[in-house]
């Protein structure tokens, strides 16, 4: 039988039924108010959708089984978060990268949690569980089955991807289908829970973007830059990002450092520094890759929240905001300063990694984001708060091993990071299972 292999590797991962956080329909959103707001209607009887998904898995090819594994893995926001991370932070993202990064992730558990209020409400049994002739393809799902978790995150993740970067609107639209093709095969859904789900998703997303159109000021930057014989200089990227309204805190400016130092003596720091193979490969690694993501989706993994669509999607949108708010207070640093780089305070001096960034030095971006980070996780993953820490400190020192920081600007990064993350924390992590 076809399904013989694919059975077999769930029969090791697959839990006994559980229900998942029965109470997260009642949990704070960010945007959109109380979930019970957004009640679907009573589902309608399934007979004529058994029949259909029978009819589909009995022609279920070799390649069908692997797009049920692609698209049913992780929780319903893996595949979206790896999307946006890839987008936020590109030329066609333009200054509303960082609110399309933030809206992907809080409409999306803005909209979980929606969905959970109609799942308890309902409490309709799974296809697999309602007929036994439907077969179960992936991992038992600890919740009812309207409305589909993962086609309420397709809704919510594809109409602000499409919003923003209207070029993929098409794309991202099959990418949803695909997910609730997959989820309807696998027998853990009915096509009227997909489609239910992906409209609740939508509908909360499109609110979600409508309360936050004015997030982003629509000013343009007046071309002044201070006096000083050390003020950055180039075409600046986002100038006015600084000025965006923050979700935790208060502004952009709420933790504004003081002014940089002299950076003479930081210079001379950087200029008798030796780079040595294990340096360059630390300054090379936090210069090209996604540290911070990759590292959250292997966490979710490890603690098995993938298994827990609430707690999951509540991690993916306070990380958003961490980017989004961190983002905001070091640009408003970096453009009241306008604090120079290594190689315009001394010309002769030439970076390990040969590119520097389009945008003033102080503070370190990359240090004032694992600051968050850090602070985030070790109160996510409270087991492995030392190696997140210690992270932070490794990604802020490969700025000043690139040779594109001054060490104070790490260090002012990394203080800032740390500030941030605790008034997220502070303000947004009790909020669920209250």
């Amino acid at each position: 039988m076809k399904y013989q292999t694919l059975l077999l590797l769930l029969f090791l991962t697959t839990q006994a039924t559980a229900q998942v956080e029965p109470s997260a329909g009642s949990w704070n959103t960010f945007f959109c108010g109380p979930a019970s707001e957004y009640r679907l209607p009573r589902p309608s009887p399934a007979k004529s959708e058994t029949e259909q998904i029978l009819a589909i898995q009995k022609k279920l090819s070799d390649n069908d089984l692997r797009q049920i594994q692609f698209w049913n893995a992780g929780a319903p926001g893996y595949r979206w978060q790896d999307l946006i991370m890839s987008l936020w932070m590109t030329p066609k993202a333009g200054d509303k990268g960082a609110l399309s990064f933030l809206l992907t992730a809080t409409a999306s558990y803005d909209a979980t949690v929606a969905a959970w209020d109609s799942k308890y409400t309902w409490k309709r049994l799974r296809p697999f569980e309602a007929d036994k002739r439907i077969q179960l393809l992936v991992p038992i799902p600890g919740s009812p089955s309207y409305p589909c978790e993962y086609s309420v995150v397709a809704g919510a993740a594809s109409t602000i991807i499409g919003h923003f970067y209207p070029h993929l609107a098409d794309s991202v639209q099959r990418m949803a289908q695909h997910i609730m093709d997959a989820r309807v095969a696998a027998g853990v859904a009915y096509p009227g829970d997909t489609r239910a789900g992906f409209e609740l998703g939508k509908k909360i997303a499109e609110l979600e973007i409508e309360r936050t159109r004015h997030f982003v000021p629509e000013v343009k930057w007046d071309g002044k830059r201070p006096d000083g014989a050390h003020v950055w200089k180039g075409n600046p990227m986002s100038p006015m990002a600084g000025h965006c309204q923050t979700v935790a805190l208060s502004s952009g400016s709420q933790f504004r450092p003081g002014p940089p130092p002299d950076y003479t003596k930081d210079m001379e720091e950087l200029k008798n520094f030796k780079p040595n193979f294990m340096t360059g490969a630390n300054a090379f690694f936090f210069a090209s890759e996604s540290f911070w993501d990759e590292q959250l989706n292997k966490k979710i993994f490890e603690y098995n929240l993938h298994l827990n669509p609430p707690r999951a999607a509540r991690l993916y949108a306070l990380t958003a905001i961490g980017y989004y708010d961190g983002f905001t207070a070091c640009w408003d640093a970096k453009y009241t300063y306008w604090g120079t780089r290594p190689d315009q305070f001394d010309p002769a001096f030439r970076p390990f990694i040969l590119i520097t960034p389009p945008f003033p030095g102080y503070p370190s971006g990359h240090a004032a984001i694992s600051g968050i980070m850090a602070e985030l996780y070790s109160a996510f993953f409270p087991l492995d708060k030392a190696y997140f820490h210690q992270k932070a400190i490794d990604a802020a020192e490969s700025r000043f091993q690139a040779g594109i920081h001054f060490r104070t600007d790490n260090e002012v990064g990394l203080e800032l990071g740390r500030k941030v993350g605790g008034v997220i924390l502070k303000k947004f992590l009790p909020d669920a299972g209250r």
